[in-house]
C-alpha cells in the first residue's frame, strides 16, 4: 500500500491521479485483520473508491469472518475465495494442481466466489456511469448556485460535473466532448478553485491533518477554552506570521466575509469608544476604494459602494476613493490614474521605468505624485467632513483589488491614504491605532499569493486590523482568521459582558479547520525554499530589481500578452495573473475584447493544459496558479506563438 513507487512517493500517492476503481486485497494471516483495515483507511483518506475487498478464506484465523461484517456496515462488499494448493515439489504436477485450483474457482457461483466479485464490479461500473449521466439534471432541478444566473444556464451541458478532483486538475464528465474517448476529462484549475487552493487538490497531508484533529476533537466549543491546533495557529499568525511586529490577538472565525464582519465591528468599537461617540455610531461610515469587495454578508457589503454584488438591504456606509492602478500596456508598465487624479497630474496614464520602482514605496513618497496623492485625499476628507460625514475606519484590500476587478491598485495610493487618516488631529495623547483604525482584507492577497506573507512590509505601514482566509487552510475547509493589535482588543476590556466582543459561530476555532492551516502554514514555509520559488524569483531577476516583484508567471508571457491588441493591461504577481480586455471601443471590433481573447487563451492553454477554466471578473480575465505548479514558472514562448496564431487567424 504505502511502499515506494520509482518516484519514491507511497504508491497510495502515486495512483491516486489516475482514480480507477479499487479492488482491496486483504490479509488473511495473523495480524490480518488490522492491516486489511489501515490499508482501507488509508485509501479513503486519499479519496479512493473502494468496490470491493478480496481475501483467501483461511480456515485457521477466519479473518474473513470479522472483515465481513465490518465492511458490511460501510457498504462494501467482501468477497472470500479459497486459497491456492501448497506447491508440489514436481514442476508437472504443480502445474497441474494450480489450474485445477483456477478451474475451480471460475467454475465457483456462489455469492462470494470470483464470477460474483466480477458480476459486483461490473455493477459498480455501470452505477458509477449512470449516476455521471444523472447529475447534471438533478442539480439543475435541486441546486441553486454562487453567483450564476440560472436563466442562462438552463442546460445539462452548462453543468460541469466534477467526479474528482487531484492535484492542478478536476476530473470531469463530459460525453458530448468524448464521444470515443474517457467520459472524463482532466481540467486545469486556472483559478485554483476560488483562489483557494495552496497545495493541489486532495493533498495527503491535509487530509491526514483533517483526521488528525477529527479523531481527536471532532469538533469542541470555544469560548474560555483553548485546544491544541487553535492555540498553535493563533501564535504563529500573530508572533511569527501576518501579524507580526503589530498584532497580539487571533479571533476566530468561518470565512472572509464573516471575518470582515468582525474587522468592522472591532474597529467601529474602538473608534466610538475612544471618541466617546453616542447615537452617531448607527451613521458612522468607512473609508475605502471604489470597486472593493469585502464579502457577502450585510456588514462587508456595507462597507462597499454600490455595485453588482449589492442586494436589497444593502446601504453603502461611507466614501471611496477612485483608485489609481497598475498594469503592463504594450510591454511598458503604467500608473492609469482615475479622472479626478487626472486633471491634476495631466495625464491619463504615468509612464514608470519598471514595476521594481512602482513597488518601491518608501523612495516614492518624495515624488511628486505622491505630494498630488496627500493633497487630493486631504482636501477630500475636508470636503467630506464639511459635508457632514463621519468615519470609524479605514478598509482597504491592500496591493490588489480581488473580485472588483483584479485591479493592481497603487501601492503609493493606498499608502498615502493610510498615511492621511492616521495624521488626523484629537488623539495625539492616545497610545495604539491613530485616526481611524485600519483594517486589511488579506482574504485574496494574504499569505504568499502575490508572492509576499503580508503587505505591510511592502508598504511600510501595517494595519490595526487584518483578516486571512483562502489560502489559510489550502483549500480543504472553511477558515478565517481577525487579527487584531492589542490596543483594538482593549475596546472591548471591561467588567460587563455587554462590552465585549458578542460575536461567534457554532464552528468558531474549529479543530479541524485549525489544524489543517497549520499544516498549510507548514507546507507553505517548505515550498518557499523550493526550486521551482526560485526559478521563478530568479527569472524576474532579470527584468526587475525589487526581490518584492516577481511571479510565477514568465515574465516574458506577461509581456507579449500585454502587446495583443485586443488586451489593455497584463500584470502578474506571485500566483496571480490578471488580463485586463480592451472596450468594444476601444479594441475596434465587436465582442472581439471579452469573448475572442478568453477564447484565444483557454484555445491554447486548453492544448498545453487540457482546459483551462478562467474567472472573468468584469473585463478582466485572471488565472491564480497552485503555488507548487511547477508549469507556472516554465518558459512560455510556444504558448505567446500559438496566441499570436490565432489572434491573427
Amino acid at each position: 500500500m504505502h511502499s515506494p513507487s520509482l518516484s519514491g512517493t507511497s504508491q497510495a500517492d502515486c495512483y491516486r491521479p489516475l482514480f480507477l476503481p479499487t479492488v482491496l486485497i486483504g490479509d488473511s494471516n495473523l495480524g490480518g485483520i488490522s492491516s486489511t483495515i489501515s490499508s482501507y483507511e488509508s485509501l479513503l483518506l486519499r479519496g479512493y473508491i473502494i468496490d470491493a475487498v478480496l481475501l483467501f478464506r483461511e480456515d485457521y484465523y477466519r479473518n474473513w469472518e470479522y472483515l465481513e461484517q465490518y465492511f458490511a456496515e460501510k457498504s462494501v462488499h467482501l468477497f472470500a475465495v479459497d486459497p491456492p494448493p501448497l506447491r508440489l515439489s514436481d514442476p508437472s504436477a504443480d502445474q497441474a494442481s494450480t489450474q485445477q485450483y483456477y478451474d475451480n474457482l471460475i467454475r465457483n457461483i456462489t455469492p462470494s466466489g470470483i464470477n460474483a466479485a466480477l458480476d459486483h464490479l461490473d455493477r459498480c461500473h455501470s452505477k458509477r456511469i449512470e449516476e455521471l449521466v444523472s447529475m447534471p439534471k438533478r442539480t439543475l432541478g435541486t441546486i441553486w448556485w454562487p453567483f450564476v444566473q440560472h436563466g442562462l444556464s438552463q442546460s445539462e451541458k452548462d453543468v460541469t460535473v466534477i467526479d474528482s478532483a487531484h492535484s492542478d486538475f478536476f476530473s470531469v464528465y463530459r460525453p458530448q466532448e468524448n464521444k470515443v474517448k474517457s467520459l472524463l476529462t482532466p481540467e486545469f484549475d486556472g483559478s485554483a478553485s476560488w483562489w483557494t487552493q495552496t497545495v493541489g487538490h486532495a493533498h495527503p497531508s491535509l487530509a491526514l491533518a483533517a483526521a488528525r484533529a477529527s479523531g481527536r476533537y471532532g469538533h469542541v466549543m470555544f469560548p474560555q477554552a483553548t485546544h491544541r491546533p487553535a492555540l498553535n495557529l493563533a501564535e504563529r499568525l500573530v508572533q511569527d506570521g501576518p501579524g507580526k511586529g503589530w498584532a497580539s490577538r487571533a479571533f476566530y472565525s468561518d470565512n472572509g466575509s464573516t471575518g470582515m464582519e468582525v474587522a468592522v465591528k472591532m474597529a467601529l468599537r474602538a473608534y466610538c469608544v475612544r471618541n466617546n461617540v453616542g447615537e452617531e455610531k448607527k451613521h458612522l461610515g468607512v473609508l475605502g476604494l471604489n470597486g472593493s469587495y469585502h464579502g457577502d454578508t450585510i456588514g462587508a457589503m456595507d462597507a462597499c459602494a454600490e455595485g453588482v454584488y449589492s442586494c436589497e438591504w444593502h446601504e453603502a456606509k461611507g466614501f471611496w476613493f477612485d483608485p489609481p492602478s497598475v498594469g503592463i500596456a504594450n510591454g511598458h508598465p503604467g500608473i492609469t490614474l482615475p479622472p479626478e487624479l487626472s486633471a491634476l497630474v495631466g495625464e491619463n496614464v504615468t509612464s514608470v521605468s519598471s514595476l521594481s520602482w512602482v513597488y518601491d514605496v518608501e523612495s516614492r513618497l518624495r515624488s511628486p505624485l505622491a505630494k498630488t496623492y496627500h493633497t487630493y485625499i486631504q482636501d477630500k476628507l475636508k470636503f467630506l467632513q464639511i459635508q457632514g460625514q463621519k468615519f470609524g475606519a479605514l478598509v482597504l484590500e491592500p496591493l490588489v483589488m480581488g473580485a472588483g476587478g483584479m485591479v493592481f491598485v497603487d501601492p503609493l495610493f493606498q499608502r498615502i491614504m493610510i498615511d492621511v487618516v492616521r495624521s488626523q488631529a484629537g488623539d495625539e495623547q492616545s497610545s495604539g491605532w491613530k485616526g481611524l483604525p485600519v483594517i486589511f482584507d488579506e482574504v485574496f492577497v494574504g499569505l504568499h499569493r502575490i508572492g509576499m506573507e503580508s503587505t505591510g512590509p511592502l508598504l511600510g505601514v501595517y494595519p490595526d486590523i487584518s483578516v486571512n482566509a483562502k489560502i489559510l487552510t489550502g483549500g480543504l475547509v472553511p477558515l478565517a482568521v481577525t487579527l487584531a493589535s492589542e490596543s483594538i482588543f482593549e475596546a472591548f476590556w471591561g467588567d460587563s459582558k455587554a462590552s465585549a466582543l458578542l460575536h461567534g459561530h457554532s464552528y468558531t476555532a474549529h479543530a479541524i479547520g485549525c489544524e489543517v492551516a497549520n499544516e498549510t502554514l507548514k507546507m507553505i514555509q517548505t515550498l518557499k525554499t523550493s526550486q521551482a520559488w526560485k526559478d521563478a524569483q530568479a527569472m524576474w531577476s532579470q527584468v526587475e530589481s525589487s526581490k518584492a516583484v516577481w511571479s510565477f508567471w514568465d515574465p516574458g508571457f506577461v509581456d507579449a500578452v500585454s502587446q495583443l491588441p485586443a488586451v489593455k493591461t497584463t500584470m502578474a504577481l506571485g500566483s496571480l495573473l490578471a488580463i485586463k480586455l480592451q472596450s468594444d471601443s476601444e479594441a475596434g471590433t465587436s465582442k472581439q475584447s471579452d469573448d475572442g481573447v478568453v477564447f484565444m487563451f483557454c484555445q491554447v492553454t486548453r492544448r498545453c493544459l487540457h482546459r483551462l477554466p478562467l474567472l472573468p471578473c468584469g473585463n478582466t480575465s485572471l488565472t491564480s496558479a497552485i503555488f507548487r505548479l511547477p508549469l507556472a514558472a516554465l518558459h512560455l514562448q510556444p504558448i505567446i506563438g500559438l496566441l499570436a496564431r490565432l489572434h491573427t487567424s
